[in-house]
């Protein structure tokens, strides 16, 4: 490329960053309102999730389009190739995410039409745990921070851990109590999708080290050395 090309280049890599990074930014504010609206008890909250899915879809079009106009036209190579096919990925991981996002808000709703089954605490723990590794992995892929994106990678296991308490404790709910079984199946599939957040969120991360590092870790057989992973039976810290 000619210095002219390559610093035009250089700009439409920055631009597709800041998309996705807006993506990333919308995704997260959706799955937070579906939170906080199955809190708060907030119906016109998670309406607006449901009713503003089609953001998040117009933003895949956009950003897909973006990246097959740079191959297309630059044929980046090495790192920027990786760059392209990086926000490819993510771009994808994020539209599902508001997917998972307008399911919390329609499992919220039908749970919200019957008496609460317990307190909630465990399930808004997952929520902020999910978010805030998405929150990491977004800010991780725009710094291209490999340390943190590890972080992210390993505290999956933690979301795990809190999946698996709800459902058994759920069940044993479930067992001692038939009128509990429609809206204790809600808040299993509320936390399954919070699982799935955190599942895509580690999806980034993993992204963010490819890009760096040209790495692939989906199997977790390149993740470096770290602190021994928690038993099943330990508390997940947030």
């Amino acid at each position: 490329m000619t210095p002219s090309e390559t610093a035009h280049f250089a700009d439409e890599l920055r631009a597709l960053k800041d998309r996705v990074t807006a993506m990333g930014q919308v995704a997260e504010e959706r799955v937070r309102l579906a939170l906080q609206g199955l809190v708060s008890r907030d119906h016109a909250m998670l309406n607006d999730v449901i009713a503003g899915h089609d953001r998040l879809n117009r933003a895949q079009i956009e950003i897909d389009d973006h990246c097959f106009q740079l191959l297309a036209l630059f044929h980046p190579v090495a790192v920027d190739l990786r760059v392209v096919v990086s926000a490819l990925r993510i771009n994808t991981d994020l539209e599902r995410v508001g997917d998972l996002a307008v399911n919390l808000a329609e499992a919220a709703q039908r749970y919200l039409t019957h008496p609460p089954v317990k307190p909630l605490v465990d399930l808004p723990r997952m929520g902020e745990l999910a978010l805030t590794m998405l929150r990491e992995a977004l800010a991780a892929f725009v710094s291209r921070d490999t340390a943190a994106a590890y972080s992210v990678v390993r505290r999956d296991d933690w979301l795990d851990v809190l999946n698996n308490q709800i459902v058994r404790e759920l069940v044993t709910y479930m067992l001692g109590n038939s009128r509990v079984i429609e809206p204790s199946v809600d808040l299993i599939l509320m936390a399954r999708h919070f699982e799935r957040i955190g599942d895509h969120a580690t999806n980034i991360a993993e992204d963010v080290i490819f890009l760096v590092h040209a790495r692939d870790i989906r199997h977790r057989s390149g993740l470096p050395p770290g602190p021994e992973r928690r038993r099943s039976t330990d508390v997940a810290p947030i």
